[in-house]
């Protein structure tokens, strides 16, 4: 028998459960979050736009850095392919931020 006479037995068929048992559906494990499950989702447009800005400024004067310091030639251009790569999410970015998509 359950400690809990509200609760049903765990070594009970789950089959038993009927509708009736929950009339206003089966509780929510998150309080705060709208009837349903969670709230929708929030991009995160404004704070990829910054950080690919970022990334592009400084990997872009680090570059020409390593160029001027005559250090091993994979270092600058790995640094020019990762600013090709911020310089590529910013575009992208950019153009879902002017289609009007929130964040």
């Amino acid at each position: 028998m359950s400690e809990h006479p509200d609760r049903p037995d765990p070594d009970d068929d789950l089959t038993d459960y009927e509708r009736a048992d929950f009339p206003h559906g089966i509780p929510a494990s998150q309080p705060t979050a709208p009837e349903g499950g969670a709230g929708a989702a929030r991009s995160a447009l404004t704070l990829r736009l910054f950080l690919a800005a970022f990334g592009l400024v400084v990997c872009t004067v680090f570059a020409v850095l390593a160029f001027a310091a005559d250090v091993p030639v994979v270092f600058p251009v790995v640094l020019l392919v990762l600013a090709a790569v911020a310089l590529v999410d910013l575009v992208v970015v950019a153009r879902r931020k002017a289609r009007g998509e929130p964040g």
